[in-house]
């Protein structure tokens, strides 16, 4: 489980209403080899130790975004809307398995197909 899910890390200089935020989803445990990265880092220079370790062994997968806030947006809406991106972005991440027949196999004869979790 990710110690934060969305984390701002700046605003475009030229449109103050343009973010660029970090999303940390939970990755599924059967998953979680295909996200194993041992040189990833976060793009946030807060992550702790523990952070970048969830990042290199796949329990946690990032995305670094940028999105345009409606102008004239309020703190709480700014909120909200950066909440709806993050859940969109985990939802995501749990249900779809890019590696669901990864390693299956035909053989000329007979297929060899996988269930990858």
């Amino acid at each position: 489980m990710p110690r934060l899910n969305v984390i701002v890390l700046d605003q475009h200089p030229d449109d103050l209403n343009t973010y660029r935020v970090v999303l940390w989803a939970d990755v599924p445990a059967a998953r979680q080899s295909r996200y194993a990265n041992a040189s990833a880092t976060s793009a946030w220079s807060g992550a702790t130790g523990a952070d970048n370790t969830n990042l290199q062994n796949g329990s946690v997968v990032e995305s670094v975004v940028t999105q345009r806030i409606p102008a004239g947006s309020t703190l709480p809406q700014i909120e909200g809307f950066l909440q709806n991106l993050w859940q969109q972005y985990q939802t995501f991440i749990t249900n779809n398995n890019l590696w669901q027949r990864y390693g299956s196999t035909w053989d000329g004869a007979i297929w060899t197909v996988l269930n990858n979790g």
